[in-house]
């Protein structure tokens, strides 16, 4: 040591920090190519790889329980909050319902912080988030669930005037 104070971030405070850090560095990466490329251009490039890294996070949370899947559909929920708790959804970042019947899980968003950061950007267009999450939960659960056909439906967005987003995801056992 260089005889200097030491600053140590515990680790509560860590895990806030990088959740932060990461949509900050998201929503400035969509900025920058939406300021070089334009909207459309950045859009496009932002669906792509929000949807590749949708599986990374899902592998990677799947790895860190120590499971290489899910076993139910409502584990894979399990294993997708898990992810979202440790991501800040229970700071506020991600508010949402669930419920599942059968091989059917219907999610209803009520708040969403890449929307919100969309709206707060003042884009010419703030449906970025919408449109990734066209495919984003049949991804997310493709990668829980490996050996299930996922299908997802998107019943209501925000982001095109319903009062919340709302999506079915039927997961049936190939």
């Amino acid at each position: 040591m260089s005889g200097k104070k030491s600053y140590e971030i515990p680790p509560e405070a860590r895990a806030q920090v990088m959740a932060g850090l990461a949509l900050a560095w998201d929503g400035q990466w969509f900025l920058k190519v939406n300021d070089k490329f334009g909207w459309d251009t950045a859009a496009e490039i932002n669906i792509r790889t929000r949807h590749a890294f949708a599986r990374i996070e899902m592998r990677s949370t799947l790895t860190a329980l120590g499971k290489k899947k899910a076993d139910t559909l409502q584990d894979a929920l399990e294993v997708w909050q898990s992810y979202f708790r440790m991501f800040g959804a229970d700071r506020g970042v991600f508010a949402g319902d669930y419920a599942i019947e059968g091989d059917t899980l219907t999610v209803t968003v009520h708040k969403c912080a890449a929307r919100e950061g969309a709206k707060r950007a003042r884009l010419e267009k703030d449906i970025q988030a919408c449109l990734t999450c066209e495919r984003l939960w049949d991804i997310w659960f493709s990668a829980l669930l490996p050996d299930h056909d996922i299908n997802q439906e998107t019943i209501a967005r925000m982001g095109f005037g319903d009062p919340a987003c709302s999506f079915r995801v039927t997961a049936k056992a190939k």
